[in-house]
């Protein structure tokens, strides 16, 4: 008789340890998500203020969200979250695990909607500020002074700017702030839009090419400002070395760089064709009349031009003018008179 009972008894005890495994498995295998492979589908739904997690429970069910709304009850009180939901509206992925939900409605992680801006390379302070002004970001003003003298904590955070001490420099952030598309809130301040796009180019610059500017016994301000007339001069990819190298080769002889783009700068527009009075300009982005290089970048340089301003391609020339021809290219010369003659060509090309 005792051992009959023994037997049911662990018959019994089996049967409950078989059936909490299995019904431990089940628990876990609902707090798993609704499709692991839905990364990109995401879901805004709105949680009530006061709703309880049946409530909760039943919205994310039939939005697919989780596999079983009575085990999400059940995680709620096993975790003591039954009161701490925030109300609001949340952007959710059937990717999402049980567990990651539940946090995100317990941290507040309100869906809020952002905005995308794109920065072309090339664009100069002004047109960076027109941009942002357009989206509805900041004031085209507001950006500007800011970008005439950032915060202490812009320029403590990015130090490298504080070597920027030239007074002929309007813009001290002209340059820096590298083009690329960005998304932000649409509560984000000037100082946060311009620390996103500080870090981007910190992330550009890497620690082989810091290397490298020491090597060529330069700065991060003057390699900005070459990679920022390669960025304006150069419309082929495959040109900005070559046209880096010719601002190189000038610079080791003090030659005049003669760079038109530094024109455009100075006058604050962009023309097809200067004129010589545009060339007289008194300014000291004039290149035509003042040596070296100009006191800092005309336009924020992407990253090829930073890259061809660290690595210019060696050549013998001194001269280069645009073709004319639709290619985007350039002609190449050694001396002024092969530059008189591919002068006369380029002419010859226009329509």
């Amino acid at each position: 008789m005792f051992r009959r009972v023994l037997i049911i008894l662990v018959v019994l005890v089996i049967f409950a340890l078989a059936s909490y495994v299995a019904g431990s498995n089940y628990y876990y295998q609902q707090l798993e998500p609704v499709d692991p492979e839905a990364v990109a589908d995401y879901r805004l739904i709105e949680i009530p203020s006061g709703a309880n997690a049946a409530l909760i429970g039943e919205l994310l069910y039939k939005e697919g969200l989780i596999r079983n709304q009575q085990v999400f009850q059940l995680y709620v009180r096993r975790h003591g979250l039954g009161h701490l939901f925030i109300a609001g509206i949340y952007d959710l992925s059937p990717s999402f695990s049980l567990g990651q939900i539940a946090a995100k409605l317990k941290n507040g992680e309100i869906y809020s909607e952002t905005i995308w801006f794109t920065i072309p390379e090339g664009f100069t302070i002004k047109e960076i500020a027109q941009r942002l002004d357009e989206k509805g970001l900041v004031e085209s003003a507001s950006f500007l002074d800011f970008a005439r003298e950032p915060s202490d904590q812009i320029l403590e955070s990015f130090p490298y700017l504080l070597e920027v001490s030239d007074s002929r420099i309007e813009f001290l952030l002209e340059g820096y702030l590298f083009p690329d598309t960005y998304e932000v809130y649409p509560e984000s301040g000037i100082e946060e839009i311009v620390s996103l796009m500080l870090r981007r180019l910190d992330q550009i610059i890497t620690a082989e090419d810091r290397q490298r500017i020491t090597e060529l016994n330069s700065s991060l301000h003057e390699i900005l400002t070459i990679a920022a007339m390669v960025e304006r001069e150069s419309r082929v990819d495959s040109e900005r070395p070559l046209i880096a190298g010719v601002i190189y080769n000038r610079l080791e002889i003090d030659m005049l760089l003669q760079i038109d783009a530094t024109i455009q700068y100075a006058l604050g527009e962009t023309k097809e064709f200067l004129t010589f009075k545009d060339l007289e300009i008194q300014s000291p982005y004039n290149t035509y009349l003042f040596g070296g290089l100009p006191p800092g970048p005309i336009a924020a340089p992407g990253a090829a031009s930073i890259k061809s301003a660290l690595y210019p391609e060696a050549s013998e020339y001194y001269y280069y003018n645009y073709k004319y021809d639709g290619s985007g290219e350039h002609y190449f010369s050694r001396t002024l008179q092969e530059h008189l003659e591919n002068v006369a060509r380029a002419e010859a090309n226009l329509p």
